[in-house]
């Protein structure tokens, strides 16, 4: 009667696959390089698997717990590989990584130049920038005390335009008083001159017509005395023969 060890041996056994099944997909999965390895287990597990019928209880349990050795190294040596890709893999990434590291540093340091570089030139057109306001600063000074004089000045010039012109129309206003009074004057002389000639103009007349009486009656007084006289020679008051 089997043991209750034994009993759980052969279920174990009974449910594991048949060690030439499991060779032959293990075969199928692992590497050209582990070709040879798995040709003599397989060829081990087909001479195991032979004599089983031959083998008493201990010897099968021996032989199911080698197989699971076997099978626990060839799934051992298929993991080491995978890892050992995946390691190769990893590697090459890490190695790619290395290089984006070194040309992400040769980057920065480029940009760390570049960036001294502007804080330099930055720093340059701060202390320009300090000079021009200093400059500005001191030019402004200047301008508003110039200025201050300039303002004082055109003050002066501008009280000195109002009295300017305060003088001029003072002249002008008498220049007009005057001329007013001239024309006045002159309009009176006009008068007066036009009553002048009027007056001599009538004493001339009068003085004409006198001066004709008197020729008329010299003439009247002369002829009685002066018979032999010539008509032609007998004159008008005027002068005329």
């Amino acid at each position: 009667m089997a043991t209750p060890f034994f009993k759980k041996k052969d279920a174990a056994a009974d449910k594991q696959p048949r060690p030439g099944v499991v060779q032959k997909i293990q075969l199928a999965e692992d590497p050209p390089e582990e070709k040879v390895n798995n040709e003599t287990g397989e060829s081990l597990s087909s001479l195991i698997s032979t004599g089983k019928a031959q083998l008493d209880k201990k010897s099968l349990d021996l032989i199911f717990a080698v197989e699971q050795m076997i099978q626990a190294r060839t799934h051992a040596e298929t993991t080491n590989h995978e890892l050992q890709d995946r390691l190769t893999h990893t590697s090459g990434h890490v190695e790619r990584l290395n290089k984006d590291l070194k040309n992400l540093n040769k980057v920065i340091e480029e940009r760390e130049k570049s960036i001294l570089e502007l804080e330099h030139k930055l720093v340059e057109r701060n202390l320009k920038v300090d000079q021009v306001m200093e400059d500005h600063r001191e030019m402004y000074g200047t301008l508003s005390s110039e200025m201050d004089e300039l303002k004082s000045t055109i003050e002066l010039e501008r009280q000195k335009y109002a009295n300017l012109v305060q003088k001029h129309n003072d002249a002008i206003s008498e220049k007009l008083k005057k001329m007013n009074e001239l024309e006045e004057k002159i309009g009176r002389l006009e008068t007066e001159n036009a009553h002048v000639k009027q007056k001599y103009e009538t004493i001339r007349q009068e003085k004409a017509y006198l001066s004709s009486m008197i020729n008329d009656f010299a003439t009247r007084m002369t002829v009685p005395f002066g018979g032999n006289t010539p008509s032609g020679d007998i004159t008008d008051g005027n002068g005329n023969t």
